[in-house]
């Protein structure tokens, strides 16, 4: 499970699920045309992607678990 921690403020978010399959979301990152690295959040199963988690104005940082 990817859980979501903000730096400045101690926010937590857990258990992004995807809306179209209802698979909870992975944290990754893609790289953009100009090299630069982006925190996503993706489904598994292929639906799409979004921006990781923002709070306070910056990225929330995520500690990737491996519970299976």
């Amino acid at each position: 499970m990817a859980d979501y921690q903000c730096p400045h403020c101690g926010m937590g978010i857990k258990s992004l699920e995807c809306a179209k399959c209802g698979t909870e979301l992975v944290h990754d990152h893609i790289t953009t045309d100009d090299g630069k690295q982006v925190a996503v959040a993706k489904c598994p199963d292929g639906c799409g992607m979004i921006k990781s988690p923002q709070c306070c104005g910056h990225d929330m940082s995520c500690d990737i678990s491996s519970d299976s």
